[in-house]
């Protein structure tokens, strides 16, 4: 019987690789980056803003409503006129209560127009609200 065990093949599984805790690690990787992402939605038109030198850059905004030297209001890449900005804006307060307006109006724009839709927005129950300009070059 000694000689048979000392003739037989070891036989070794060899080392495995469990991935169950790599792919476990993806998905939290994957969960945390989605979670931490912010959205911006784009208003979708050229807008050519004033300049301003105490314009700073803000991140924590979520949606730009742009305004055309015409009087057009743009949000989310479709035009809105003003009696419609204001359920549009509650809707977006409803959903997403913490986030930001940035209000993009044309150089050429008329102060009434930027007014009204800032009032708009106020009266949707949203309290951050900026005006975009850029710096001088």
């Amino acid at each position: 019987m000694a000689s048979r065990n000392r003739f037989r093949r070891k036989t070794s599984r060899g080392a495995e690789i469990n991935m169950a805790p790599l792919i476990d690690m993806t998905f939290i990787l994957l969960i945390f980056f989605i979670v931490t992402t912010s959205f911006v939605r784009e208003s979708g038109i050229e807008v050519h803003r004033p300049e301003a030198r105490t314009a700073t850059p803000d991140d924590r905004t979520g949606l730009v409503i742009s305004i055309t030297s015409a009087g057009r209001v743009v949000m989310e890449g479709r035009d809105l006129d003003i009696r419609s900005l204001r359920p549009a804006l509650e809707q977006f307060a409803a959903a997403s209560p913490e986030t930001g307006v940035v209000i993009a109006a044309d150089r050429e724009s008329r102060t009434g127009a930027v007014i009204r839709v800032l009032d708009a927005c106020r009266l949707a129950g949203i309290n951050n609200v900026s005006v975009a300009a850029r710096v001088p070059q």
